[in-house]
């Protein structure tokens, strides 16, 4: 089994490579089209022969926003590619201001959206409002929201690169059932769509009119006020409790099933189109005053306010998620193939330890406990490593994200994709409570950079340059995000890509977004 572990890490490895280097993060074995050829993120406006350029694992140029482009919010970009892990720069972004359009929830289509899409692209300036100076938040069209995504590809960047063009519209389409109720923030949502809020006798506080009528059950049972009963007053009120929803949790619904129709979605095309790999997903909305950061996978978002650090997203990896994946595993034991055990050991059991009592921690425990090794136990780890090393199934390292419909344990009919969810945690964050400055910004990064820095030398790194800048350059946060992406890549020397202190720098692709907040205090 061993062996099989080692054979799966460099087939894994070699299939990145592989697969990147065939152009579209396609299968070079694969004959289907592919969805989307591979490119960089439109907004950079890149030439073909600037692609090219920018896939030097030698040189790692870094890739910035150019002074005559602006994106919503004047927001800040950068992007480097690896050291040579793959052929091409698996990382994946895209930002925009979209419209969600009022049509019926049926109208949200499988596939690409049409040339009179349910998601619209607006033409804006850079504190995020269009040339025509229309309500950004609602229009007469629909809903707007501006929309901030990374995503971080694996196995090849097909899924990134089909994510990055479709998720957008998975999630207008998901706003655009509600937009009327998300429009009434004086009143909460209604349980059942075109009830009104007082229309159910049923419900505690509600008071029955006189001419409502009666259930079928109740005038059979010659109830109170029912036809042929001897007393024609109306019945008491019956009371059940119901819980009030809130508005941001109609728009953390939408998230989340955005999320779940964008993976059925890149599911279906790999049946008509070569669609490689999976990856994670990073989401920044922002919508009726609040930013909605929503996280499938190990990419995170941090907000810096007034030199605070507050997270805005968690880390999904085998280790995090453990105790979900040996439930898993323990409830459908078919999944581990016979090959792999849902309990964890400190490290391989060996048969030699079979009769002997060893340390183990099963679905249910955070701590550790001893066990009678079985025969059982000599299968290999569901979760095996630590820290960036940890694998499920001994083959990805992290859990939740888009793709990898494909995806086996290497030489054997083992699929992990049951043990990876497509579901995001999704963070809510209210701008109107506070009054933003110039510095405060919201730093959004892949893997890449977080490897190498911390969330307080992210921090730091992202104030004292602000601060140095005038605050009036609008192009202040994309140096700022090409000053962090160099941070964290390094200078190469002699014993590879180095940064501060000695320590060893990112080998990964790094791509940032750096979001100053103050525009969203300046939104209609």
């Amino acid at each position: 089994m061993l062996t099989r572990v080692k054979s799966a890490v460099a087939g894994f490895m070699g299939g990145i490579v592989n697969g990147a280097s065939s152009g579209g993060g396609g299968n070079p074995g694969c004959e289907l089209p592919l969805k989307y050829p591979y490119m960089r993120p439109e907004f950079l406006g890149l030439s073909p022969d600037e692609i090219e350029c920018s896939a030097d694992h030698i040189a790692r140029p870094i890739l910035i926003l150019k002074e005559t482009r602006r994106l919503p919010w004047a927001t800040g970009y950068a992007e480097v590619i690896n050291a040579g892990k793959s052929a091409l720069n698996e990382d994946q972004a895209c930002c925009e201001v979209v419209v969600a359009r009022r049509r019926p929830m049926s109208y949200c289509p499988p596939s690409t959206p049409s040339k009179t899409p349910t998601a619209k692209r607006r033409n804006s300036l850079p504190n995020g409002e269009g040339k025509n100076n229309t309500n950004t938040q609602s229009s007469q069209c629909g809903l707007v929201f501006h929309y901030w995504a990374l995503f971080d590809g694996h196995a090849g960047s097909g899924a990134a690169v089909v994510a990055s063009r479709l998720l957008q519209h998975h999630i207008a389409c998901q706003l655009q059932a509600v937009i009327e109720i998300l429009r009434n923030l004086s009143s909460l949502p209604p349980t059942v769509l075109g009830e009104e809020p007082d229309s159910n006798p049923f419900l505690q506080g509600s008071t029955p009119g006189p001419h409502r009528a009666l259930t079928r059950a109740a005038s059979l049972r010659g109830a109170s006020g029912a036809p042929g009963s001897p007393c024609s007053t109306p019945p008491p009120p019956r009371f059940f409790t119901e819980k009030k929803i809130q508005h941001e949790s109609l728009v953390i619904g939408a998230i989340e099933n955005a999320f779940k129709e964008m993976d059925a979605h890149i599911e279906r095309e790999k049946q008509v189109y070569n669609i490689t790999g999976g990856c994670t997903a990073l989401t920044v909305l922002y919508l009726l005053g609040k930013l909605y950061v929503g996280n499938a996978g190990d990419s995170r978002a941090i907000i810096i306010r007034n030199n605070e650090i507050i997270p805005m997203s968690s880390e999904f990896t085998p280790e995090t998620e453990r105790q979900r994946l040996q439930f898993l595993g323990f409830m459908q034991p078919h999944l581990l193939g016979n090959e792999f055990t849902h309990l964890e050991f400190p490290r391989r059991v060996q048969r030699k330890e079979v009769g002997k009592r060893m340390l183990y921690r099963d679905f249910t425990m955070s701590g550790w406990a001893y066990k009678t090794i079985e025969d059982e136990d000599l299968k290999f780890p569901l979760i095996y490593g630590e820290g960036k090393k940890a694998r499920v199934l001994a083959t990805i390292g992290v859990t939740r994200g888009l793709g990898d419909h494909d995806l086996k344990v290497h030489d054997s009919n083992i699929y992990i994709k049951p043990f990876l969810s497509c579901c995001p945690e999704v963070r809510v964050y209210n701008l109107m409570q506070y009054e933003h400055g110039a510095d405060d910004v919201l730093v959004m990064g892949t893997d890449g950079l977080w490897d190498v820095l911390s969330n307080q030398e992210v921090a730091e790194a992202v104030t004292s340059f602000l601060a140095n800048c005038d605050p009036d350059d609008l192009h202040r946060y994309t140096m700022a995000a090409q000053d962090l992406v160099m941070r964290a890549r390094g200078v190469l020397r002699d014993r590879g890509w180095r940064i501060s202190n000695e320590r060893l720098g990112s080998g990964d692709d790094i791509t940032v977004f750096i979001i100053p907040l103050m525009y969203g205090n300046r939104q209609p």
